[in-house]
């Protein structure tokens, strides 16, 4: 048995923990999650906001407190989309090595990629058919990665939508309007079309992150969000498409009514659900399993 790891995921919206090892005592795992919105503004303004990185070193700093406590021997840390696009990331890079010891990796999407896959797979705990199709939707950008289950990835490809960033381009009404849904889903669209991963090609596919296991809550209709409920679930791609509809007519405080959302989320998940939609549109199979396993379990593997 070797000693706790820790594994951290720091993406466009969410900042993730992983403490423990999930080889030997799985169930002993602790997780945590903060809602930062890192990215906010990146994709108009190019830099990560001050207010921004504030949000971020304060969850950093709990993180620390709990990484110290439980005598971690391996520390991870992974940044994502808002880091790889911000042009004072070594402000963001300094903060981490003061506060944890360790130089933050600021992942390809290649490796946020292979990551997410690995996490997604190992999750579901049990054989699926492939090939295996992983949609990874974050906060700046969304991964396609199409893969054996046995011997990982194949292809694999990062493009720049996600939730955050297409809601702060285009979104300036509440509900969101016609208008407002056209264009998200004309960069979608485009997206979609220059990526070389086919969704079409999949025999399995597994949704991860934020975005689609809130909307598998509410597919679900849980009474609050429950990751055990929701992790390793299929869902029908028409019960998926029907829900994203509901949110999309929503206001965000009707949205952030809703049981099972978190209220970090509500504001974006316009954007998301139509990322969410368009990709499920382009599958050949009509369902789709949701994993509460993804980069973050990649990365907590990775150590292993």
């Amino acid at each position: 048995m070797t000693g706790p790891i820790a594994a951290i995921d720091c993406g466009t919206n969410t900042i993730k923990l992983l403490v423990g090892n999930p080889a030997d005592d799985p169930d002993g795992v602790r997780r945590e999650s903060r809602m930062i919105r890192l990215g906010q503004g990146v994709d108009a303004t190019g830099v990560l906001a001050p207010e921004a990185l504030e949000r971020a070193f304060t969850a950093i700093d709990e993180y620390a407190a709990i990484i110290a406590d439980a005598g971690v021997e391996r520390l991870r840390f992974c940044a994502t989309s808002a880091t790889r696009d911000a042009a004072n990331a070594a402000v963001f890079t300094a903060g981490v090595l003061s506060r944890l010891g360790v130089v933050p990796e600021v992942l390809s999407g290649e490796e946020e990629a292979r990551l997410a896959f690995d996490g997604a797979v190992r999750g579901i705990g049990h054989a699926v058919p492939g090939p295996v199709l992983v949609v990874d939707i974050g906060g700046g950008s969304t991964e396609l990665i199409l893969g054996d289950p046995a011997a990982g990835p194949t292809a694999a490809h990062s493009m720049d939508i996600g939730s955050v960033r297409l809601h702060e381009r285009h979104v300036r009404h509440d509900p969101v309007d016609v208008v407002e849904i056209a264009a998200i889903v004309t960069d979608i669209d485009a997206a979609l079309d220059a990526c070389p991963v086919d969704p079409a090609a999949a025999a399995t596919v597994i949704a991860v992150a934020g975005t689609n296991t809130t909307i598998a809550a509410g597919v679900l209709d849980l009474p609050y969000y429950d990751r055990d409920l929701i992790h390793g679930r299929e869902l029908a791609v028409t019960d998926v498409q029907r829900l994203v509809g509901r949110l999309l007519a929503m206001s965000v405080a009707e949205r952030r009514a809703l049981p099972w959302m978190h209220p970090g989320r509500a504001d974006v998940i316009d954007a998301g659900a139509l990322i969410v939609s368009m990709v499920l549109g382009r599958i050949a199979v009509p369902s789709v399993t949701v994993a509460e396993t993804d980069i973050l379990d990649g990365i907590a593997w990775s150590l292993l």
